[in-house]
Parts: structure tokens; C-alpha cells; sequence
């Protein structure tokens, strides 16, 4: 199985730079990193480049032009080029625990999809870190929030395994390439800010793949940042509502416009 790592970014170098020294701190390295940059400026250009001169593995930067909050479009853009089987998809404003990919390469299962956890940076917490570049920090890290999601003990992964739920952490997950490809990926009719994870979850759902919780493992540590705009969330909700109820498996606006 080859692991190909996603992470989505937007004009946050600071963070990234976080981010990136996690993944290079990994006990198991992903086979490539993708960064799907939903048009960031220089500076987190002039990073990427950097970290792409001393990683251990291949790091491709996929970037397009700025036109507003485009997730859904980057992410399918760095789907179709990912090398991988496997893709684990995480945001640039977390820090991952050294032995994430190790956990989700070993929580992998056919015909299944991850929904991981996350504990929080608080506020001061994540000022510090920013102001440093330091990218080290455990549960106990004073100044670490929802402290239980940040415990690793993979003997307990089994407990939660099966359960479902429509909070999906999009910073956080991990899909087979080919199941990806069969709903369509991410629907790009969803911009802005909004459920854009739970919809594709929905079809993914509606064509029989199950989700799979991991706890205890493979979990990030999430930055404090303020809130984006929450415009279009009400118009996404009712796209994903629609897939829900519609059964809907694949999109009709999604990643086969990079394949």
C-alpha cells in the first residue's frame, strides 16, 4: 500500500510550516505529499520549495489561481494527481503525532473509510508555537484542549471502530483512491466554508463503502484560529442533505475534470 499524504492549504505559512515539520518528524514516512494549496501567495510557495529541498519523500505543490474558497476543487485537483492507493488528507494548520501515518497505514481496510480525531491548540498555546516554530507537543502540553482525543493507546482503537456519525472531521481522514474516484470525489458545486466533508461522506455511504472511527491513533493536533465565514454554509448543508436523501453516489461536477 502506498500512502499519499493531502494537505490542504491557503495563505498560512506560519502554520504549515508547523505542519510540514510533523510529517518530516513521522516513525513512518508517507510515499509522496501533496500540497493542495487553494491559492496561497509567495511565502508559502517560497516554504513548500524549502521543504521539498530536504524531504525524504517526492512533495508536489498543487496550486491554482486565488478565486475565493475553493476547497472542494483543489483537493479533487491533488486526488487526481496523488500516486498513491491510499490518501490521507489533513489540513496545513495541524500537527500530526509522530506516529500517524504508522496508525492510519495500520487502521487501513478495504472497502472502509477513516474518520479521525483531533485534540485542540488553544488560543495562547498556539500563539507560542506560531511565534517559535516549534511543532512538538503531546496531550499534556499545557495549553492543550479536548485532551482525550490526544492520547495514544492503539490497543483501544477496536473500541470505537464501528461507530458512525455525520460530524466529520475533514482535517483529518483517510479514503482508497479507487473509492474516491467512484463517487467522484469532492462535488466542486459546494465553495465556501461548509460540510463539504459530509456530503462526499454521504455518497461514499450511498455506494456501500462504511466508515470506519479512529480513536486513540493516528490522531492531529488542530491550531487555534478564528472562525472562517460561514456564508454558504446553509447553501452546502442543503446540497449535502440532498445527497442523503437522494442517495446520490457520484457528483456530477468532480474529480474526472483532472483525470
Amino acid at each position: 500500500m502506498k500512502i499519499s499524504l493531502l494537505i490542504a492549504t491557503y495563505n498560512w505559512p506560519e502554520a504549515l510550516n508547523l505542519c510540514l515539520r510533523s510529517v518530516a518528524a513521522q516513525s513512518t514516512p508517507p510515499h509522496e505529499i501533496l500540497i493542495a494549496d487553494d491559492g496561497s501567495g509567495a511565502p508559502t510557495r517560497r516554504l513548500v520549495e524549502e521543504f521539498a529541498r530536504t524531504s525524504a519523500v517526492p512533495v508536489r505543490h498543487i496550486w491554482h489561481e486565488d478565486d475565493g474558497f475553493r476547497l472542494t476543487v483543489i483537493r479533487n485537483k491533488a486526488i487526481a494527481a496523488a500516486e498513491g492507493d491510499y490518501i490521507v488528507q489533513i489540513d496545513g494548520d495541524v500537527i500530526l503525532h509522530r506516529h500517524f501515518i504508522r496508525d492510519h497505514a495500520a487502521f487501513a481496510e478495504r472497502g472502509a473509510f477513516v474518520s479521525g480525531s483531533r485534540a485542540m491548540i488553544g488560543r495562547k498555546l498556539a500563539a507560542r508555537l506560531l511565534r517559535t516554530g516549534c511543532a512538538r507537543v503531546a496531550w499534556y502540553t499545557p495549553g492543550m484542549e479536548h485532551i482525550l482525543n490526544g492520547i495514544r493507546i492503539p490497543a483501544l482503537r477496536s473500541i470505537f471502530k464501528e461507530k458512525r456519525g455525520d460530524h466529520i472531521r475533514g482535517c483529518n481522514m483517510a479514503f482508497w483512491r479507487d473509492d474516491l474516484l467512484a463517487v467522484n470525489g469532492y462535488n466542486e458545486e459546494m465553495t465556501g466554508w461548509g460540510h463539504e466533508d459530509s456530503e462526499l461522506v454521504a455518497r461514499l455511504r450511498n455506494r456501500g463503502v462504511r466508515q470506519h472511527t479512529l480513536k486513540f491513533a493516528g490522531f492531529v493536533f488542530h491550531i487555534w484560529h478564528p472562525l472562517s465565514s460561514r456564508e454558504k454554509e446553509l447553501t452546502n448543508q442543503a446540497v449535502w442533505h440532498r445527497a442523503r436523501q437522494e442517495g446520490t453516489v457520484r457528483c456530477t461536477k468532480g474529480v474526472d475534470r483532472y483525470l
